[in-house]
């Protein structure tokens, strides 16, 4: 018995096959990149490409599936790794871990992949993602603000063109506008931010306030997106 059989049984074994043969990049494996992914592997996908420069912090345990006690301090990229292949020993992996960002972009060649996934927090580094899947007709997904929110029901997913709501979401629409980008399929929430207050993490970095739920959910959310839009028969297009 495969450890996919259910999967099968529910979108076919054509459709499993796709899945198999695909291969996703993903930027950023946090409190929404991490259940991207794992979602992805557990789906069937066959090959993920993982771009990450973090450490796994104290600060994550509370809502990163791949934090424990025991990966406090390890490469996030490593970690990911890891736990991947603990699901699927026959999964393809590639890990680099950088924080990607239009400085370094050239040295990441985005070619050969069926899909593309933006689970990173800082502005320049999702334009330049969703700016280059673009050129290269690549389909991309990425992923607005989920700090500060506790309610998943509010969470939606839209062209960016059409979002109300989300802060993240509005600079980004200006600033692909400015791009002459249009049509980027995003996840994004209409509840306001909870919680204006910063944490200080141990690695100095500054983050919002946050709980699981909402940056879980996003990260399901984005799996069953790229999914869909993987196995055409049952995708919807925006």
């Amino acid at each position: 018995m495969s450890a996919f059989n259910r999967v099968e049984n529910l979108i076919g074994k054509e459709n499993l096959l796709r899945l198999s043969a695909s291969k996703v990049a993903i930027f950023g494996v946090g409190g929404v990149g991490g259940f991207v992914i794992e979602a992805l592997v557990r789906s069937g996908i066959g090959e993920v490409a993982i771009f990450d420069g973090d450490i796994v912090d104290k600060t994550n345990l509370n809502r990163q599936i791949i934090a424990t006690e025991n990966t406090i301090g390890r490469d996030k990229v490593e970690v990911v790794k890891e736990r991947l292949l603990s699901i699927n020993k026959d999964l393809k992996i590639h890990t680099k871990k950088v924080f990607y960002l239009p400085e370094n972009a050239d040295e990441i060649d985005l070619n050969g992949y069926d899909y593309i996934i933006d689970a990173v927090d800082t502005v320049s580094a999702k334009i330049e993602i969703i700016s280059r899947a673009k050129a290269l007709n690549i389909p991309v997904i990425s992923c607005m603000g989920t700090g500060g929110k506790l309610e998943i029901e509010k969470l939606k997913v839209a062209d960016i063109s059409k979002t109300e709501g989300c802060p993240l979401a509005r600079v980004m629409r200006r600033e692909l506008k400015k791009r002459n980008i249009e049509k980027v399929k995003v996840v994004y929430s209409v509840e306001g931010v909870k919680n204006q207050e910063k944490v200080v993490s141990e690695n100095g970095k500054t983050v919002p306030a946050s709980m699981i739920f909402v940056p879980a959910v996003a990260g399901l959310y984005i799996a069953r997106e790229v999914v869909m839009d993987l196995i055409e028969g049952f995708c919807h297009k925006l």
